[in-house]
């Protein structure tokens, strides 16, 4: 219900947003500052509370893919007339350290293709971190680590389904090793878990080093295999409401809605990047005029790229209005909306686009007034908790239950 309302006030439409099987093989990045993801499949152990594209670690499939990928990552640079500045850097999985012995291979291919001005991030599996490893990504240029701790209470990992691991140890061998930036990816409203709890696990993960904390609510989606379902919607806002606690007691900053960090660090983040590029399976690519998704299939992925062919399975394409929405909803995850980043991007004003929104916003206490732009209080960043929940549970979770179904799905309707 949350969704269609909101779908109707924003897009002031009934039409559903539509994916369909058109393969984009223009790349207009003539937009300022673009990102570029590489999404590493592979994985020792498949996690039940994962939703991302993974599969079952091959060797043999491994170098295959690591192959496919460089071939797009070079067909998608020929296919782009303006070569911007890429303004971070972001490998996800899955587990990419699985294919350490290739990330220099694939960090020369994007090299020598973009120009690369920004930090360079990694997402690490505990179990893939030893000294060894952290040296070799340091040596090929990764300066800035994500590591799913998920829980150091080994109570809490169990209801997840996950192997107890050491997780302070591994955080201070990162620390060691020198990395700029260090997350600390937690996750709560899991069974069992309190606010004592909670508050451990963010105090372990600033004593060990984490310049900073990312903390996601348990969301079980519905091709998941969890044996535990998440804590109830009232546990939940308790859990949520103390992240600000702790933070304030730690003396952190709050700089997203899940994201707590140390002041005057980089931030690491996967998914606030205005334009970016995705490369391999399941990677997704959102610039001006559309947003699409690559097969998730591996196989499908190695095999279209093997055929000389850009490996897109569904594109969604934007309307001017969309486009905009899609900006303001990741933006205010980071609490900020800033009128001067929009009207770079869309060469309009913010208030020209969102005047009922924006007050609304006010209205009801969700947003306030700032220098530059507008900023949640802590009730929007709440709403907005609850919010992106409900659009997870009904877009991104139908959209990649049948991607994962389906390599090359006809289309998707999202209502």
């Amino acid at each position: 219900m949350i969704t269609n309302l909101l779908r109707f006030l924003f897009t002031r439409s009934l039409r559903p947003f539509i994916f369909n099987n058109e393969n984009k093989y223009g790349f207009n990045t003539d937009v300022p500052g673009v990102g570029i993801y590489v999404h590493i499949p592979f994985c020792t152990t498949l996690c039940p509370f994962c939703p991302y594209n993974k599969i079952k670690y091959d060797e043999t499939l491994a170098s295959s893919y690591k192959d496919a990928l460089i071939r797009e990552i070079h067909m998608v640079s020929t296919l782009n007339n303006k070569k911007n500045g890429i303004t971070s850097v972001y490998f996800g999985g899955g587990s990419p350290a699985l294919m350490l012995n290739e990330l220099s291979d694939i960090l020369t291919a994007l090299k020598n293709n973009f120009y690369i001005k920004s930090n360079i991030g990694i997402e690490l599996h505990p179990k893939d971190i030893n000294k060894e490893s952290l040296m070799k990504l340091k040596n090929v240029g990764f300066d800035m680590v994500s590591i799913g701790i998920q829980s150091f209470e080994e109570k809490c990992l169990k209801v997840l389904g996950r192997e107890y691991i050491n997780g302070a140890e591994k955080v201070k061998i990162a620390v060691a090793s020198g990395f700029t930036t260090i997350d600390v990816d937690l996750m709560f409203g899991i069974k069992g878990q309190t606010k004592e709890d909670l508050k451990s696990d963010f105090t372990t993960a600033f004593n060990s080093g984490a310049t900073q904390v990312s903390t996601y609510p348990f969301i079980d989606f519905s091709y998941a295999n969890n044996q535990s379902k998440p804590l109830g919607k009232k546990h939940k806002k308790e859990l949520f409401k103390y992240l600000e606690t702790i933070s304030k007691e730690l003396q952190c900053t709050r700089t997203a809605v899940w994201t707590f960090g140390k002041k005057d660090i980089p931030k690491y983040s996967s998914i606030t990047r205005d334009n970016f590029i995705g490369f391999g399976s399941s990677a997704t690519t959102i610039l001006r005029d559309f947003f699409k998704i690559n097969t998730f299939s591996v196989t499908e992925y190695i095999r279209c790229i093997n055929n000389n062919k850009i490996p897109t399975s569904l594109t969604l394409n934007f309307t001017k209005r969309t486009r905009a929405l899609y900006w303001l909803f990741w933006n205010c995850y980071t609490l900020k909306i800033h009128n001067g980043h929009f009207k770079r991007l869309f060469n309009t004003e913010l208030e020209h686009t969102f005047k009922l929104e924006l007050w609304l916003g006010i209205l009801l206490g969700l947003i306030s007034k700032t220098k530059e732009g507008y900023e949640l209080t802590k009730k929007g960043a709440y709403t907005y908790h609850l919010v992106e929940q409900a659009y997870t549970h009904h877009y991104i979770d139908k959209t990649w239950r049948i991607l994962k179904q389906e390599a090359w799905p006809d289309e998707i309707k999202l209502y």
